[in-house]
């Protein structure tokens, strides 16, 4: 990936063509003469680099501590504390960007529920984390694979009975009364059991049996209370067999105020349940909401609740759903989520920034995350957030409130926020003294540097970038800045390296963006139509300059400008591409051939493919989705659907789809989907045998050489995994002969094996040289060297792509600890503070050089 397509040469000879977009799309359309394409125009208009957003995530300065603390407290904490305590792991797993992980918390928060509330909120908010596989839904349905959490509670079941005692009845007058008593309603009399009734609450106790004027009445005029003939004879028939026969809403409203005037406890719950078993719509639930809320029914309340959060996102578009939400003071958000109401706005929240992080319905959920936030950690994320929010409302003396409250509370990435509205207001000196305290109060972190490098110029910025980089190789800032101002230094092979640096590692959407406007900017149209075809394939909805122009716009007018190919020169492309480890490069082939080629149900598989190895998962299983979308034929189909499967976790049902499909038809594809999912589901050496089979089967059938190439190699791996290196070394051998490029790994392995490190080492050489993509190809070649040779092979795989463990864990575990063991620490701290995770090995050398004290604390995070 790195110089993808100019070389050192070309880089020295090209001259930089400046550029204006708004200029260039005129051409286009024929507004401007060819000759303004070339007028003088800063290059400044096409490769601005906006600053870093201050983001609205909890960003604890050590990661690893507030990690292990949630996890001693789950180990001690009460039953009823764990989701809060898995809310907060989720928000921590969250400003990581571990997808996987917090999901994970999701599940365990949902799981560990021990209220109705609880179930609903987690459960709403795992299917809300979950809707891109919405699409796949009836997949995962037909093999019985639904979440249950997706569906609908039974409420009423949920919440227990209150246990409500009769009230004793006496005659505290000592006259002698009727046995019955009638209520009088607008002329209509309605026979009660004065008892019974009088044991419904202690204000019809004290009317009927005391010495009100009332209790000596037989008649008794009900009139003005609110209840009709009909709810009055309901109510008595309540009062005897404690029971509510089926009414109509109206009816039931009608008895529930009813029963809340007079404090009919046992009453009121009756037709709590009631209405909660009648809410099936959102519009039922707006009605009836309010109610609840006026009338202190949970039941109800959580009935209307599960409606609205089971709708979710769709029903935040709704406004009255929206004003429910945003007007619940402390009272009713008990009434509504019980002691769920920092969590209900957590998610209501999420969902309204992902919709419109700067509207007013943002900014009042996050009010009521403030009013919900009991402990100091919940305070720090909710003081936080609104204030991301209040800044980029430009609400600045607002946000500077609640970003002091969410510092002095313990936050100290809130700074950034601080020392940018000081910056807004004129007074950089201010915000670069900030961030300098900070720096050298705590351990300094990437994005110190990066937030201090805002407010400084010349050399001490580029120091501070450089400082950023080196603490956290994946801040996208630094490496856009740096290209961008080399590019306007005319220093264009430095940009296009610094560029490349990062993509090398992270494929971003903005460094992409950014690679493409300098390739516009020097007319290379081939390159920049393969970036803008990448870009649209991870995002096809993707617009750039700052969201004026839709990628799709820019690809069809970059698209004039080249050569075209016909189908027969696509796949010639594809395989020089792929044989050449250039994945962003294949990608924009297979692109390319979608918009003509009749086989897109293959494409987007191969499409798929691609993403995976480039850790584009989402991209990966929407391109999946649309290979099944696309399949020519029934047994097609279902090997992309045993695919879907077996990538969402189900790799058993993935096996059944794959044996429909030859059931169907012998096919490649089918033979080595059965092939991958039994080796993956199944580590029994004996299973060996099968799988080799069905890769041999997989081979005699019709495929191109890029599938049979992989097939070759994944059969080559089965062979050494048994033993049998000869059979291994023609396998891969016969795989390089059809340009599957690694391979070459595959007969390194035989022949280190075979005790032949040079000729091991040679060979992860040759894929070195061929593959753009070969920071894996360093690190395996290091395996087959000297010491000398090893560490240099490690250093190249850190400059190449720095997220890879295994060179950190050499260096830290070598002879010389104390000056690699520190760096092993810092990684795996960045690991943690940048979402790049962190794994058992890497931790247990951690506390190799840590101190008894210390060593508890990794302990808690190995598994």
């Amino acid at each position: 990936m790195r110089n993808l397509f100019l070389s050192d040469s070309s880089c020295k000879e090209t001259k930089l063509h400046t550029f204006n977009p708004q200029s260039w799309l005129q051409v286009e359309r024929g507004k401007l003469s060819k000759s303004s394409f070339h007028s003088p125009s800063s290059i400044e208009s096409v490769v601005k680099v906006a600053e870093p957003l201050v983001l609205p995530l909890f960003k604890p300065v050590d990661y690893v501590e507030v990690l292990a603390q949630i996890h001693e407290e789950l180990e001690s904490c009460l039953a009823h504390e764990r989701s809060n305590l898995y809310l907060l792991q989720f928000q921590v797993f969250k400003g990581l960007g571990e997808v996987k992980l917090l999901q994970r918390s999701l599940r365990c928060a949902f799981e560990k529920a021990r209220t109705v509330h609880e179930k609903l909120i987690f459960g709403a908010w795992l299917k809300y984390e979950k809707r891109g596989e919405e699409p796949i839904s009836d997949l995962l349905a037909s093999c019985r694979k639904c979440f249950q959490e997706f569906g609908l509670l039974d409420i009423a079941s949920e919440i227990p009975v209150e246990i409500v005692e009769t009230v004793d009845t006496y005659n505290s007058c000592g006259l002698h009364v009727s046995d019955s008593v009638c209520f009088q309603i607008r002329g209509e009399k309605i026979t009660c059991d004065r008892q019974k009734i009088a044991a419904l609450s202690t204000p019809f106790q004290t009317m009927l049996n005391g010495w009100f004027a009332e209790s000596y009445l037989e008649v008794i005029d009900m009139s003005e209370n609110g209840i009709s003939p009909l709810g009055m004879r309901v109510i008595s028939e309540f009062s005897i067999s404690g029971n509510l026969s089926d009414l109509s809403p109206d009816v039931l409203l009608e008895i529930l105020v009813f029963a809340n005037k007079f404090c009919c406890e046992r009453l009121k719950d009756a037709c709590d349940r009631k209405l909660a078993s009648l809410v099936s719509s959102r519009q039922d639930a707006i009605d009836l909401m309010e109610l609840a809320l006026e009338e202190s029914s949970p039941v109800l309340a959580a009935s209307c609740l599960q409606v609205f959060l089971h709708e979710l996102p769709e029903c935040l578009n709704d406004e009255e759903v929206v004003k429910i939400f945003s007007n619940a003071d402390e009272q009713q958000r008990l009434i509504m989520a019980g002691h769920a109401s920092f969590s209900l706005y957590c998610l209501l929240s999420q969902v309204a920034m992902k919709a419109d992080p700067r509207s007013e319905v943002t900014a009042c959920f996050l009010e009521k995350l403030v009013e919900s936030a009991i402990d100091n950690r919940q305070k720090q994320l909710a003081f936080h957030q609104l204030g991301c929010v209040r800044l980029w409302r430009k609400e600045y003396h607002e946000s500077e409130c609640l970003f002091n409250a969410a510092y002095a509370a313990g936050h100290v990435y809130s700074i950034a926020g601080l020392a940018r509205l000081a910056a807004i207001r004129g007074n950089k000196l201010l915000s670069y003294d900030m961030l300098s305290s900070v720096i050298s109060f705590y351990n300094p972190l990437g994005w110190m540097y990066q937030e201090r490098s805002l407010y400084s110029d010349g050399d001490i910025k580029w120091e501070d970038l450089n400082k950023a980089t080196e603490l956290d190789p994946t801040l996208l800032y630094p490496y856009m800045f740096r290209a961008t101002y080399l590019m306007r230094k005319q220093s264009i092979e430095a940009a296009f390296v610094e560029i490349n640096r990062i993509l090398g590692f992270k494929l971003a959407l903005e460094c992409l963006e950014l690679r493409f406007c300098f390739y516009l900017a020097l007319e290379d149209y081939g390159a920049a139509l393969c970036d803008v075809q990448t870009i649209l394939t991870l995002s096809p909805e993707y617009r750039m300059f700052e969201g004026r122009v839709a990628a799709s716009q820019l690809r069809t007018l970059v698209w004039e400008h080249v050569e075209h190919w016909t189908t027969a020169d696509c796949w010639l492309q594809l395989y020089d591409r792929w044989s050449s480890v250039d994945d962003i490069g294949s990608l924009s082939v297979i692109y390319q051939m979608l918009e003509s080629d009749s086989s897109k149900g293959v494409l987007y598989f191969r499409q798929s493919l691609l993403l995976l190895r480039l850790n584009c998962p989402e991209a990966a299983m929407r391109s999946l989705q649309l290979a099944r979308q696309h399949a020519a034929s029934e047994h097609e189909r279902l090997v992309y659907e045993g695919w879907i499967l077996y990538d969402t976790g189900h790799c058993e049902e993935g096996l059944h789809k794959a044996e429909g499909s030859i059931s169907i038809q012998r096919s490649f594809e089918a033979f080595f989907l059965k092939a991958y999912a039994l080796a993956d589901s199944n580590l029994d050496p004996s299973s060996f045998a099968t799988v080799i089979s069905l890769l041999e089967d997989a081979l005699k059938c019709p495929s191109d050489r890029l599938r049979k190439g992989q097939a070759l190699n994944n059969l080559g791996s089965v062979y050494v995994d048994c033993g049998k290196l000869d059979l291994a070394a023609e396998r891969y051998t016969s795989a390089l002969n059809i340009w599957h490029t690694r391979a070459h790994q595959g007969l390194a392995r035989v022949h280190f094996l075979k005790n032949d490190r040079n000729a091991a080492y040679e060979e992860m050489t040759k894929l070195i040289e061929k593959a753009k993509n070969n920071a894996s190809a360093y690190e395996k070649r290091s395996e087959y060297c000297d010491r000398e040779l090893t560490m240099a092979d490690l250093q190249m795989v850190t400059k190449l792509d720095p997220l890879r463990v295994y060179p950190y864990r050499y260096r830290a575990a070598g002879q010389d600890f104390k000056s690699y063991g520190m760096e092993c620490f810092g990684f795996l701290m960045s690991r943690f503070l940048h979402g790049m995770g962190a794994t058992g090995p890497p931790l247990v050398l951690l506390c190799i050089g840590s101190l008894p004290d210390q060593v508890s604390r990794w302990v808690w995070l190995i598994d």
